[in-house]
């Protein structure tokens, strides 16, 4: 449902080890900076202003900040003393201090400010704009030009501008000014005039605007000049905003009536030699806040950026366009939602997604807008971008007005991944994490270790953004079932800074397939939370491949218990008030779709437990697909085709116990279930289409009918899944049962005796000995005996599993296969030598086809049928080997074993 108005990077792997990557394809091999990007997020130590910095340009490996401000002051913790500085600074480039350039402009009444600055082609003069009346004491009307070399006024070069300037452009005999002002040298000149480059003799170029010109640009070829500003008209023709006319008589060439929104402007305009770009900053309702390309020669639109945030500079370098805004709402060109501030971003000139260089500011001083103005300088080889403006700090330490970026140098390592991982059938454990934030490498590689090696199991490439944090993930399939495992990851960017280890995550593979969710993931599932993280903020995707995972909002209650599928994982709890989980992956939902959660609540005051909206950690203005609880209990399944459509339960489910909904929209309309039984239909087969993020535990709900108390949920939820399919009756009422079947559990037994026989050494007895040892010739057999309990009530043996740990000796490994046989004879630890060795049945119960050297736990899969015969009595079981490479492995004598070797038996329902 719609209340009120409102490209990314993608995911991609490589993997260079055993396993597999799920739904991700391969990325490009990164630069130091991932390209295009050309400057690190990295902020420099640079002097600061007391003010607001209004302009910058750059020259000879100087760059010139003008502003209102009366004094700057050494970086915090940087050396020297604040010192004088009115209204302008001269800095070196690759230091960031002051250099001797030292020039003061003052006004006799009022307030002096600095508003543009723009150098002569050969660089050696500089031209400043504003409101000023003097410059270093020599008078001069609000335009003057600097001889760069010697940092003294120009004095043949006498304009009179009679209100403040606020853009300049500059050929090699032609200054374009463009500002407030309505008369100059005593000629008419409304907001925009044109003097000469050496005397500043007013020229005949016209181009009279009837509200402030904010803006100016001289096209490449010469020809033309681009206007920017606040008016609707240029010399009397409808043009709001933006106008391209000749640069010689100032003629209207190109008019642009309707083209911006009326309650926009354009605050600046660069150019590069394949067109112009505009940024545009709107007040009210109704708006234009982003960024417009135009090309050349024809001054048509190339692409529109429709982020809102007040865009205040453009700046085109090397195929990026560099901009100054405080963005905070980018939906509408698919990435992030209304939210957060951002104040300084990247994105190619040919299209509006945006690209992994996120440095930010605060919004500041004075209008609260951050940073103003933008500039390259380039000193000993390497390229800095300023920026200048009214913010306070910079990546969050103190910095006000001005900073710097360099292109080398880059030093951030990326934030440290939040992993987990999770096994749902022998053999297989997926890994998987949220991709970590880096301010200026997008592309990022990853390192998986397992059980705390020194070398990484596997190494994953994947792509992120400020905005854009998705899933990564990495199936193992070199795991043991029955055997715990523990991974941990690394970030490194492409200069070679490498985060922290993540936490551990730990996992125990099982010995059987996991019923419920191996279904929900066979049924096809694309993105399905199972809520068992043990920490803030990352929301694992448990399905095969989706890799869309959540974010908590406001700390919900982790791991509750019990959860709602028998015996497996734990359950997320909501407060009714703030907390939720909302999607981290930007989506549309397809005309045919499923939801599927578990809930338990005694609340009365209802809730939304699931569905779709347009942002994230903010309340949606369009939502729909959801499903949400009235206040005496009942559910409520609704989706919006223009007015809200929905489908209700007679009966209330806020019982405090576990319940099972799934709601489906598909070519037979929309379907509703609890508990595995269908409790309504309705025809409908549409909803509102949109962009958006899925939420569990609340978002907007206006506008709805039985709307509750409360939007956010109070209670629990689990096993919250996605399909981009119908589910049938079939498969929820399959769902439902094995969530609600007796759950497996999982015993294990360790031995209670074991030792071997050597034929060379046929009466000795190594019942007390640490080790067990397996060889074909000459001899060796190791015998093992488990005391096994009886089957809990109600279950079978469903599987059965041996470990034995190899030993740290070297060669303890072997290249022959070791058969597990069952042992026939009378045998005891303490008495068994060679020679009275028991009797070996057949056939074996299981083998391992060789064992590498190193020590380690190593698992073989028993005959289930001839375990279960011994169940409630004892199994003894021999390890043979046909050849002559001897195993060596820990008895369980030996400290080492850690409980090796080992039975793990697995019952559950028949």
């Amino acid at each position: 449902m719609r209340r009120s108005r409102g490209a990314a990077a993608l995911l991609a792997l490589s993997l260079t080890a055993t396993g597999a990557g799920l739904g991700l394809a391969l990325a490009p091999q990164a630069a130091a900076i991932t390209p295009p990007v050309a400057f690190t997020a990295d902020a420099l130590s640079t002097w600061q202003p007391n003010g607001v910095v209004w302009a910058l340009a750059e020259a000879g490996g100087q760059v010139f900040a003008g502003g209102t401000f009366s004094t700057v002051r050494p970086p915090a913790g940087g050396s020297g003393s604040e010192r004088q500085a009115v209204n302008f600074v001269a800095l070196d480039a690759a230091t960031g201090a002051p250099t001797s350039c030292e020039l003061s402009f003052t006004v006799a009444s009022g307030t002096a400010t600095v508003r543009a600055l723009a150098l002569s082609p050969d660089k050696s003069t500089l031209y400043a704009g504003g409101y000023f009346g003097a410059v270093n004491g020599t008078a001069v009307s609000s335009l003057v030009a600097v001889d760069v070399a010697s940092c003294t006024v120009k004095t043949a070069f006498r304009p009179a501008f009679a209100a403040t300037v606020r853009a300049l452009a500059v050929t090699g005999d032609t200054v374009y000014a463009g500002g407030d002002f309505l008369t100059v040298a005593g000629q008419p000149r409304g907001r925009f005039a044109a003097v000469g480059a050496t005397d500043g003799a007013l020229k005949p170029f016209t181009a009279d605007a009837d509200e402030p010109g904010r803006a100016v640009e001289v096209t490449p070829d010469g020809q033309n000049v681009v206007l920017g500003g606040d008016f609707f008209t240029v010399n009397g023709a409808n043009t709001h905003a933006l106008a391209v006319v000749d640069a010689s008589s100032g003629a209207l060439t190109k008019a642009y009536p309707g083209f911006i929104e009326t309650n926009s402007v354009v605050k600046d305009i660069a150019t590069d030699d394949t067109g112009f770009y505009t940024a545009n900053e709107g007040t009210g309702g109704g708006i234009f806040d982003g960024r417009i390309a135009l090309d050349l020669p024809g001054f048509g639109q190339r692409w529109r950026d429709t982020c809102l945030g007040a865009t205040q500079a453009v700046l085109p370098y090397r195929q990026v366009l560099y901009s100054a805004s405080h963005a905070h709402d980018c939906s509408s060109v698919g990435e992030f939602p209304d939210g957060q501030r951002h104040h300084l971003l990247a994105q190619p000139t040919t299209g509006t997604g945006k690209l992994g260089w996120a440095p930010d500011t605060n919004d500041g001083i004075g209008e609260g807008i951050g940073p103003r103005v933008m500039t390259v300088g380039s000193k000993n080889g390497v390229e800095y971008l300023w920026a200048g403006g009214e913010f306070t700090t910079v990546n969050g330490a103190a910095q006000q007005s001005l900073t710097r970026f360099a292109s080398t140098g880059d030093t951030g390592a990326p934030t440290v991944p939040v992993a987990s991982a999770v096994s749902f059938r022998p053999g297989e454990v997926q890994v998987r994490w949220r991709t970590s934030l880096d301010l200026d490498d997008s592309a990022l590689t990853y390192k998986v270790y397992r059980n705390g090696a020194a070398t990484p199991i596997a190494t994953v490439t994947a792509d992120s953004l400020f905005f854009k944090r998705p899933q990564a993930s990495w199936t193992d399939t070199t795991v043991a079932a029955g055997q715990s495992y523990t991974y941990r990851v690394t970030a490194t960017d492409a200069a070679g800074n490498t985060s922290a280890l993540s936490a551990t995550a730990s996992v125990t593979v099982p010995t059987t397939v996991d019923g419920y969710p191996n279904q929900v993931r066979a049924d096809g599932a694309t993105q399905y939370w199972r809520y068992d993280e043990s920490a803030l903020p990352f929301v694992a995707d448990s399905s095969a491949g989706g890799n869309r995972a959540g974010v908590h909002l406001n700390a919900p209650a982790l791991r509750q218990t019990p959860g709602a599928v028998s015996g497996t994982g734990t359950a997320i709890g909501f407060n009714g008030t703030d907390t939720q989980v909302y999607g981290d992956h930007r989506q549309s939902v397809g005309s045919t779709y499923s939801i599927e959660t578990w809930f338990r609540t005694n609340t009365t005051r209802g809730g939304k437990l699931f569905g779709f909206g347009n942002n994230q950690s903010r309340g949606s203005n369009q939502y729909d697909k959801h499903i949400y609880m009235t206040n005496n209990g009942r559910l409520v399944y609704g989706v919006y085709t223009g007015a809200t459509r929905t489908v209700t339960t007679a009966t209330a489910y806020n019982d405090n116990a576990w319940h099972h909904v799934v709601a489906t929209q598909g070519p037979g309309g929309m379907t509703l279930y609890v508990d595995g039984v269908q409790k309504g239909t309705l025809a409908v087969t549409t909803h509102e289409n949109f962009s958006g993020y899925w939420h569990a535990g609340g978002d907007s709900l206006g506008g709805w009918p039985d709307r509750p108390t409360s939007e956010y949920w109070a209670g629990q939820l689990d096993e919250s899944a996605v399909y981009p399919t119908v589910l049938s009756a079939a498969q929820v009422q399959n769902h439902y049962a094995l969530a609600t079947a007796p759950a497996d559990s999982v015993v294990q037994v360790t031995a209670a005796e074991d030792t071997y026989a050597n034929a060379g050494a046929p009466g000795t007895n190594y019942g007390t000995s640490s080790s067990l040892a397996v060889r074909g010739t000459s001899f060796y057999a190791s015998y093992l005996r488990f005391d096994l309990p009886a089957a809990p009530a109600g279950t079978v043996l469903k599987a059965a599993t041996l470990g034995v740990r190899t030993s740290t000796m070297s060669g303890a490994g072997t290249t022959d296969t070791v058969s597990v046989v069952p042992v026939t004879g009378a045998w005891s630890e303490s008495g068994t030598t060679y020679t009275n060795r028991p009797s070996l049945g057949a056939p074996a119960l299981g083998a391992y086809p060789g064992i590498p050297d190193g020590s380690a736990v190593h698992t073989a899969t028993l005959t289930t049928g001839s375990v279960a015969a011994a169940l409630g009595g004892s199994l003894g079981l021999a390890l043979t080997s046909p050849g002559t490479d001897a195993l060596w492995l820990w008895s369980s004598e030996a400290q080492a074993a850690e409980g090796t070797p080992r039975l793990t038996l697995t019952f559950g329902a028949p």
